[in-house]
């Protein structure tokens, strides 16, 4: 599951963002309603976390704007104003549910995930990625099961949210940068080989086995998920 997180409140944001991350979930943060709403419209993601009260532009007026340009993505509004009026409007706005402050994550967390499975049964595939493929490989996002040529593959958390990451990003290079930042939650390098190795354990479970690899180095670059089976596409 890919969420954003729309909270000024960096102390909550991080909070949540931690706790999806211990839970193999990857996600965004934007601290205003400006950077909100163009996350919002420019990535595709799974739900959204939105505070109702932000800076530069209102939760609320957010929200309008995403239903007014059909954008469906499942909302969840996390906020201090527990009125029943505060929640009928939050509703009535286009928000999926709404949760008030102060909140146990762990019933944050089951309310994205209820709302991720509705929106699956409820929205055509086209508009909720459930399964993301790279060649022969297939992700589940909801029931967390990989394959490879119909091969079941075990993986870890954090290996899973590194392939996820990889193969969302298919055919494009990756840096270590991007990685650090979107899959360990770095803002800077701590100078380790972390990333190097998870991609050689990850590699041992994607590629071992298989005449083509799908996890390539690019020299100087980072790394590249491939799209296909023929040996010399990338030659």
């Amino acid at each position: 599951m890919k969420c954003l997180i729309i909270e000024d409140d960096k102390t909550v944001s991080h909070f949540i963002a931690k706790g999806l991350h211990e839970a193999s979930h990857t996600c965004d943060i934007a601290n205003d309603g400006k950077q909100g709403l163009y996350l919002a419209t420019s990535e595709q993601y799974d739900a959204i976390v939105l505070d109702r009260m932000l800076p530069e532009i209102d939760g609320m007026i957010l929200l309008n704007t995403l239903r007014a340009t059909d954008k469906e993505t499942p909302v969840l509004i996390l906020s201090a104003k527990s009125k029943v009026d505060d929640k009928v409007n939050g509703l009535r706005s286009g928000a999926d549910d709404y949760l008030t402050k102060p909140f146990a994550f762990e019933e944050l967390l089951a309310r994205l995930e209820i709302l991720v499975q509705r929106a699956d049964t409820v929205v055509p595939k086209s508009k909720v990625e459930v399964t993301l493929t790279a060649a022969d490989l297939s992700l589940n996002l909801l029931t967390r099961k990989v394959t490879r040529a119909e091969q079941t593959i075990e993986l870890q958390g954090r290996e899973f949210r590194l392939l996820e990451y990889l193969m969302r990003n298919k055919e494009r290079v990756i840096t270590r940068t991007m990685l650090l930042e979107k899959v360990w939650d770095y803002n800077f390098d701590p100078q380790t080989n972390i990333i190097d190795v998870h991609i050689s354990r990850l590699r041992q479970k994607v590629d071992k086995g298989f005449k083509v690899p799908l996890i390539e180095t690019v020299r100087g670059a980072g790394y590249r998920m491939r799209d296909s089976l023929d040996e010399h596409a990338y030659s």
